[in-house]
């Protein structure tokens, strides 16, 4: 099952509503314990979720593109990245994270960003 470390941007309101509707799911925010401290800038961020396997859920369409592209010019990879539009519905985002948490194949979003919704 995916793992999704959830941008501290965005509200931990999301990491129960994905936890309440798939408790088999593990899911991180920036901050908790185990995960990256809060203000980690977003290239370590990408490096620690390279390391543990996790897919990042963030809110940053604007710098994770280059950010990401950065981090594959050195020679690295990133399980996959899930850009959401918070203007959106909360339950919208989630029922899409838990459709792709259960039915992508694991390399299915290795070095990119997908936006949520599809």
């Amino acid at each position: 099952m995916r793992r999704f470390l959830i941008d501290e941007n965005i509200s931990p309101r999301y990491r129960t509503q994905l936890l309440y509707h798939e408790p088999s799911l593990t899911v991180l925010a920036v901050g908790d314990e185990g995960a990256p401290p809060k203000s980690t800038p977003d290239p370590e961020i990408l490096e620690w979720c390279e390391k543990n396997q996790f897919n990042l859920i963030t809110n940053n369409p604007e710098s994770m593109p280059q950010h990401l592209s950065d981090h594959l010019s050195a020679g690295h990879h990133m399980p996959g990245i899930f850009t959401i539009n918070l203007a959106v519905p909360m339950g919208l985002i989630i029922d899409q994270l838990i459709l792709i948490a259960g039915a992508s194949d694991e390399g299915e979003h290795i070095d990119r960003i997908t936006y949520i919704p599809f």
